[in-house]
């Protein structure tokens, strides 16, 4: 479902939009939170980037993170908080031991989080395990080598600049190889897209690692709409 912040008052479907708030994108552009009855919406001008009746291959991204590495303790560093389903897919499938530090560059984001999405986040936020961070998840990862045994990266609609022009600096040749220091051995970086792109995987491979691609239905049951995900493995 997408609909523009011009639509976001007008009657559809039975259904009333109700514009909740905005928020400004450090280094420009807007994000918009969106309501049409029990659904909400984050929508970057006229594209909806997240939406919480979607969330099926936001949770996998935690989940087969968490298979690959075949453990349930670790650091594990998740870039994008948006509505909270990759975070809490994370809890889940982590043990007791596990550190979760999420980054997320917009406080609006936090705030939206703690306020009218609150009951989509339930005690996520809370949990002793976590600390939040409002940061850039790319000044997160510089700046910490050898300290995730996972990265999950949900910053984006894929591996370029759609949102934020800097955002290509995670996914970028350098960028990739950050991402690689920053993971201990073994470590795996997950990367979530809306759709596939071999040139990325190229790129994956020359940073070192070894990666699997997995196309996901996007909601669980309905595989009309797929998504990707990238398992890129750092060798043990």
């Amino acid at each position: 479902m997408t609909v523009s912040v011009q639509e976001a008052d007008q009657t559809a479907a039975g259904e009333r939009y109700e514009y909740i708030d905005a928020a400004f994108i450090p280094g420009g552009g807007k994000l918009h939170l969106i309501r049409q009855g029990d659904f909400y919406s984050i929508q970057f001008a006229d594209d909806e980037l997240m939406g919480s009746h979607v969330r099926h291959s936001e949770q996998a991204l935690a989940t087969l993170t968490c298979e690959r590495l075949g453990r349930g303790d670790g650091r594990v560093l998740i870039g994008g908080l948006g509505m909270g389903f990759t975070l809490g897919a994370a809890l889940a499938a982590w043990g007791p031991k596990a550190e979760i530090v999420v980054a997320e560059l917009v406080p609006e984001v936090v705030t939206w989080a703690r306020g009218p999405l609150a009951h989509i986040f339930g005690d996520s936020l809370t949990d002793p395990r976590v600390a939040l961070e409002v940061a850039d998840v790319h000044d997160v990862i510089v700046r910490a080598p050898g300290s995730f045994d996972a990265i999950l990266l949900d910053v984006d609609n894929g591996p370029d600049g759609l949102v934020q022009l800097a955002n290509e600096r995670l996914y970028c040749d350098w960028g990739l190889r950050a991402s690689y220091a920053a993971l201990r051995a073994g470590g795996v970086l997950a990367i979530w897209s809306a759709y596939s792109d071999a040139d990325f995987v190229l790129r994956l491979e020359r940073a070192g690692f070894a990666v699997e691609e997995i196309t996901i239905a996007a909601e669980e049951y309905n595989d009309n709409v797929n998504h990707t995900i990238w398992l890129a493995a750092k060798p043990a």
